[in-house]
């Protein structure tokens, strides 16, 4: 899970360039994955199949009735609501993922197509073009990507990452010269997409956050403390900080895997604890900052070092103040189908793959401001 793969060093074609690339910048920085819960529970979540061409009955309001009473829909949802809101968001975002792709796939093809016949040449021949004028990366910029990127490189050496580090900057390039061809192809072909992407709703209320309430732009992340994948998240969090300041907001939602990670229910009642006394971002760093230390003892520990007051602190944690608290961030992240820690959202949009590396997130970020201001 933490091995740096290989980058195709082949062209991309016009059909798969965007998948190979997304897959590879996954690949070369190591961690893609994140903290999953194996039960019963979780195969019992999963959506029944409906065999093709099966008809969907549309389901009345009463749903049966035994004399003059009547079992209603409403009443359903009091007993297996849950259940109905998951495999509903689960059906809506993948719907909505394919319809994108595909969508996708035939505005770079006819946009970047049109270009290309314009010039005299094959789609695959202008994309091959694009690529052979950007700039190889020097030495120097790999040693600055090894020297800034440790947490992700596994402990080897550069000597060993040399190549696939190269590899991965050039494909960072490429990527970024289609996007700036495909945009200016884009507006001067007066390109507008109606299409909005399935967004999941939630209730951020009394969440702890950092920027701007009204920010165009959301982040939600549900975490788990003594997830390593979760910690191994963290810069990013300071990246989307620093590169987007108060144009996004940064949600954190509790998810901790109780049958995986002992210690995070009593680290995630600590968080906010910590929260209700303006210290959550503090206790998030040193929690993740040194996962051993998540035992009550050491949070107590914690708190006390970061300022805290230690009496009211205590008296939250061993009354259990804030366990409902957790617990509905875990039905909540139950309901749109959170199948691991970190699950990140972007303004309702799910990106795959756990902790991803931040240019993906950066690009899914970017996307939605385009959205914003195209929309205006």
């Amino acid at each position: 899970m933490e091995s740096i793969a290989f980058i195709s060093k082949q062209s991309p074609s016009s059909r798969s360039y965007r998948a190979r690339i997304a897959l590879a910048s996954l690949a070369v920085v190591g961690v893609v994955a994140g903290c999953r819960e194996t039960s019963a529970t979780q195969s019992q979540n999963q959506s029944p199949t409906v065999q093709q061409g099966s008809p969907v009955a549309s389901i009345p309001e009463v749903l049966a009735t035994i004399g003059d009473e009547k079992i209603t829909m409403a009443n359903l949802r009091e007993r297996a609501g849950t259940q109905l809101d998951q495999i509903e968001a689960q059906y809506q975002t993948l719907r909505s993922g394919i319809i994108q792709a595909a969508l996708d796939s035939m505005l770079r093809e006819r946009v970047i197509g049109a270009e290309a016949k314009k010039e005299g040449k094959t789609l695959d021949e202008l994309i091959a073009k694009t690529n052979s004028s950007v700039a190889e990366p020097s030495d120097a910029e790999v040693q600055k990507w090894f020297n800034e990127n440790q947490d992700r490189t596994g402990g080897r050496t550069l000597d060993v990452l040399k190549s696939q580090i190269r590899d991965y900057l050039r494909t960072q390039r490429q990527t970024a010269a289609l996007d700036s061809l495909r945009t200016r192809l884009e507006s001067e072909q007066k390109v507008a997409v109606q299409f909005q992407p399935y967004r999941i709703a939630f209730d951020n209320t009394d969440a702890p956050t950092i920027g701007k309430k009204d920010a165009s732009i959301t982040v939600v992340e549900f975490s788990d403390f003594q997830c390593p994948y979760c910690r191994g998240f963290v810069p990013n969090l300071k990246l989307i900080e620093k590169h987007y300041g108060d144009r996004v907001q940064i949600v954190y939602r509790q998810d901790p895997i109780p049958s995986l990670h002992p210690f995070a229910f009593k680290a995630a009642e600590a968080s906010l604890c910590a929260h209700e006394q303006g210290k959550f971002w503090e206790l998030h760093d040193a929690m993740f900052g040194d996962q051993t230390k998540l035992a009550v003892a050491d949070l107590k520990q914690s708190a006390r070092k970061l300022g805290m007051d230690g009496k009211k602190f205590d008296s939250c944690l061993d009354t259990g103040k804030y366990v409902e608290r957790v617990q509905k961030d875990m039905a909540e992240a139950q309901r749109v189908g959170v199948k691991g820690t970190p699950a990140i959202f972007v303004n309702g949009v799910e990106i795959k793959g756990g902790a991803v590396p931040f240019d993906v997130v950066a690009h899914a970020i970017d996307k939605e401001l385009s959205r914003a201001r195209t929309a205006r």
